[in-house]
């Protein structure tokens, strides 16, 4: 009995927990995917018909529009514009050949007309410097195309000048390969001359459309799906099409809409689903660790809870195999009010009905009581140890499921966001630093001005800096740097970020540039806790939070100042940390430019 009732006892709790340890796994690693595409592409059409309202409202306002975009894709991580009836981004004046036709066009029609031609179908964003010298007023340009309706469709222009071909490859060959049969519209060659050119000034910001080639690919070939009037794309209602680049996959989501003047525009969206691809990936492969230990750890605690539930059944069998040889010294612990209890009740009255050892007796409640309370020990210790943030999920998820608390909803949803919001950023800082510490990643480097992007991280953590109404004291030159602007600029907003989390209320920072020969040397200095010596080297480390003064602010992952690191040394440039009479100074140099 002893080895039946514990080994099935045992098999049953493995068994249980393996089960939901693979149900758990498999909804990670099969299910959760598609269902992120679901919930992303709802949200995102949701927030395309709330972006379709405003466009609606400031039409006609640049600006308005620009910020509308950039705000969507803070939001969503995804790319939006709107295109006209010829599938042209709208709103591309920063990004634009203005050509005046001759007069003594062949095609009577565009005869002398002024008119404007988007130059991201053929100029990446990277090429602008290198492709402007040639785009010069008053320079002679040949235009190839085709004609759709009122429309100037160029595929290819040409600087006679200079001999440079500037080439839209999806309406190259589309006009002039296999498909030209498709195409719904007629050939066109027009020729004038170059009267302005606008370029965008800056490649961050409002121009993020520009530097996405996906994204202009993509817009590219749906103009060519207009034009050749493809089937397979209707695009009278909104439509969602899949498809795959460099391994990454993405969704695009298309909705015509009508604009003041009647015409058909489109609202175009690009949603890149690589970070829910990367995710299952490490769930994969965590899991391969997490499943060997879990599975260990279930096997001893079932071993361990076996015998605990099976240990009154082997009591009442060992003490009834005494009565049977007349041994009347030992009684039963009642610890339940079930059957077993009952059964051990009677045990023991029989016992004390034939044996008179009244002593003995007490003795033995009193070790009932001492069991019990090892029994609720052993309950209580098990439970806080299987504890896990998960459960504060799941928790808040049955509460709202039950309907419980219905006027406390808002407040599980902030606390189950709360624990979202924390594993979100340890996941894309995870993802940052492996992508750093893989040994494959090329850092492109930009020349900029490094005074103006230090007072843009200042401006940006402003609000944070009015907070503790801090006093932050900047020492800058104009000078020119040769580094990654974007890996710098999250270097600084690290480092400010973490001298604004450790510095007293309405102490000071300082921001200052020391030029030295070839180098520009960027120091952030804070007023506050000293960083013991021992800690200086291990504070660079993923995860290090060793250093018990400085432990005061935690909201941060533990991994800044260990991707920090990893951004300066692919740079090759000199970085520390130290201690300063009154606070904490991080520093790093950049090259300057030439």
């Amino acid at each position: 009995m002893k080895k039946g009732i514990v080994l099935k006892l045992f098999l049953l709790t493995t068994a249980l927990c393996t089960l939901i340890l693979a149900i758990i796994f498999i909804g990670q690693t099969l299910f959760f995917k598609q269902y992120y595409e679901n919930r992303k592409v709802n949200d995102v059409k949701a927030s395309i018909q709330t972006f379709e309202n405003e466009y609606k409202k400031n039409e006609y306002d640049t600006p308005a529009i620009r910020k509308m975009e950039e705000n969507f894709y803070l939001h969503h991580t995804s790319w939006i514009t709107t295109l006209d009836s010829s599938g042209n981004i709208k709103n591309t004046k920063d990004f634009i050949l203005e050509i005046q036709l001759d007069s003594s066009s062949q095609n009577n029609e565009f005869s002398g007309r002024l008119i404007q031609i988007p130059l991201y179908s053929f100029i990446a964003l990277e090429d602008v410097e290198r492709v402007a010298f040639f785009l010069e007023q008053g320079n002679r340009i040949i235009i190839d195309g085709a004609q759709q309706g009122n429309t100037i469709l160029p595929a290819i222009l040409t600087i006679e000048k200079e001999n440079v071909v500037l080439e839209n490859r999806q309406l190259s060959e589309l006009f002039y390969g296999k498909q030209t049969s498709r195409v719904s519209g007629s050939p066109l060659y027009l020729t004038g001359h170059i009267t302005n050119v606008q370029l965008p000034e800056q490649m961050v910001g409002a121009n993020f459309i520009y530097a996405n080639h996906v994204l202009i690919d993509r817009i590219k070939q749906f103009q060519v799906d207009l034009i050749t009037n493809d089937s397979s794309h209707h695009f009278d209602s909104t439509e969602i099409m899949d498809f795959k680049e460099n391994g990454v996959s993405y969704k695009i989501i298309v909705k015509p809409i009508k604009d003041s003047k009647g015409e058909i525009n489109y609202i175009f969206t690009l949603t890149s689903l690589q970070p829910v691809d990367e995710a299952v990936q490490m769930i994969k492969d965590y899991y391969v660790y997490l499943i060997i230990f879990v599975f260990l750890l279930i096997v001893l605690v079932s071993l361990y809870y076996s015998k605990k539930i099976a240990q009154p059944l082997l009591q009442i069998n060992k003490t009834t195999e005494k009565i049977a040889d007349l041994d009347f010294s030992e009684m039963i612990p009642v610890t339940t009010n079930d059957e077993i209890g009952h059964l051990s009740q009677n045990i023991n009255i029989l016992s004390k009905t034939l044996h008179s050892y009244i002593v003995e007796l007490q003795q033995d409640i009193e070790k009932e009581k001492q069991l019990e309370n090892t029994r609720k020990e052993f309950i209580a210790g098990v439970s806080h140890e299987l504890k896990t943030p998960l459960s504060i999920m799941k928790s808040c998820i049955s509460i709202l499921e039950d309907g419980v608390a219905s006027n406390k909803k808002e407040y599980y949803f902030q606390a189950m966001a709360k624990e979202i919001d924390r594993m979100d950023r340890l996941i894309i800082d995870m993802l940052e630093l492996a992508k750093f510490e893989s040994g494959t990643y090329r850092m492109d480097m930009d020349i900029f001005y490094m005074d103006e992007i230090i007072e843009y991280i200042i401006d940006q953590l402003s609000l944070d800096i009015s907070k503790k109404q801090l006093h932050v004291h900047q020492s800058l030159s104009t000078i020119k740097v040769v580094a990654n602007q974007s890996r710098i600029e999250q270097v600084l907003t690290n480092f400010i970020s973490n001298a604004i989390r450790y510095t007293p209320e309405k102490e000071d920072i300082f921001v200052s540039m020391v030029v030295e020969e070839e180098h520009v040397k960027i120091c952030i200095e804070n007023k506050g806790v000293h960083i013991a010596p021992d800690h200086l080297v291990r504070i660079w480390d993923r995860f290090y939070r060793g250093d018990i003064s400085r432990q005061q602010a935690k909201e941060g992952t533990g991994l800044g100042l260990a991707i920090s690191k990893n951004i300066l040394e692919l740079h090759g440039v000199p970085y520390g940390v130290t201690n300063t009479k009154e606070g904490v100074l991080f520093y790093f140099s950049l090259k300057k430019s030439v």
